[in-house]
């Protein structure tokens, strides 16, 4: 027999286990992984209004009305567009973020920087560590739950992919540890700079090991004869995407094939939000509700 009490403390383990097992995938009681078919949402990556948000002739709250009118249900509201970056806005703009996205149902992704740990000079790296803690408090003071953050752009220093990725990582895991505390997830995008290819961010990745970061896949910095088997392969560490309008075949930007993106999305288990993003010339508020009218269409 099992006491009211013991019986209740153990279905609240229950949950806390549930809530920890990763995302793209559920565990059978025989520990072998099973897909879940995804449930999924369509969100918007604040990138797409970028010139418009830098030149200060629309704001954070302008880009959380236009998801409000279009249907889209979350919003990634990146650091460059918050008052002062690469300070930290002050807790009362960040609030009054947060209070505007909720009074509008308006869910808040991941927030980002621009940082940099390519760097073989430590107090270099240490300053963009502190950038990265320093938003990692933003995102856990807006009920964000990611920060998106970057292994960085080449440096011109001599040394090997190998030796700069092993103090990448380190970083990163530093990083993590400070970010598990608060309850933030480190999404590390692909971006073409330092992890190029799928075998370098799935290297990276496993060197960095740690349950706070996972891959926030960008769909359209794969350079290579096929992306899509590029994007399949590395879809399991997906936390979060960026599902950009166009993809690159080797150098040639061709438009993102939707049909074959939702597949993989679909047939890693993932579950959670799509932020659309939309690049290059043209009217963003209209290639934006283009893009999301194609792939609320797909997502049926």
């Amino acid at each position: 027999m099992i006491s009211r009490r013991s019986f209740a403390g153990r279905l609240s383990m229950a949950g806390l286990a549930a809530a920890t097992v990763p995302g793209t995938v559920l565990q059978k009681r025989d520990n072998k992984p099973v897909k879940e078919s995804g449930h999924l949402k369509i969100s918007l990556n604040a990138f797409s209004f970028n010139d418009l948000l830098l030149a200060r002739k629309i704001t954070i709250d302008d880009v959380l009305d236009f998801c409000a009118r279009t249907g889209i249900e979350g919003v990634d509201l990146t650091g460059y567009y918050f008052p002062g970056y690469p300070e930290a806005p002050s807790d009362e703009y960040i609030y009054h973020v947060k209070k505007k996205a909720f009074r509008l149902g308006i869910d808040l992704g991941c927030t980002g920087v621009r940082n940099d740990f390519t760097w073989a000079d430590a107090e270099k790296r240490k300053a963009e560590k502190k950038l990265v803690r320093d938003w990692i408090m933003v995102a856990h003071k807006l009920g964000a739950p990611g920060l998106r953050i970057f292994a960085g752009t080449l440096s011109k220093e001599p040394y090997t992919w190998d030796e700069r990725a092993k103090w990448i990582a380190e970083d990163i895991r530093e990083c993590a540890e400070f970010a598990g505390k608060y309850g933030v997830m480190l999404a590390y995008q692909n971006h073409f700079d330092f992890a190029k290819t799928a075998e370098e961010v799935e290297k990276l990745i496993k060197m960095i090991d740690h349950e706070w970061v996972g891959l926030m896949l960008d769909v359209g910095s794969y350079h290579s004869p096929d992306p899509y088997k590029d994007i399949a392969a590395t879809a399991k560490y997906a936390i979060t995407w960026q599902m950009k309008e166009k993809v690159f075949v080797n150098d040639t930007q061709v438009e993102t094939d939707y049909e074959k993106i939702i597949e993989i999305v679909r047939n890693c288990g993932y579950r959670g939000y799509l932020p659309l993003e939309t690049l290059g010339a043209g009217d963003p508020y209209k290639k934006v509700e283009a893009l999301y009218k194609k792939v609320k269409a797909i997502l049926g």
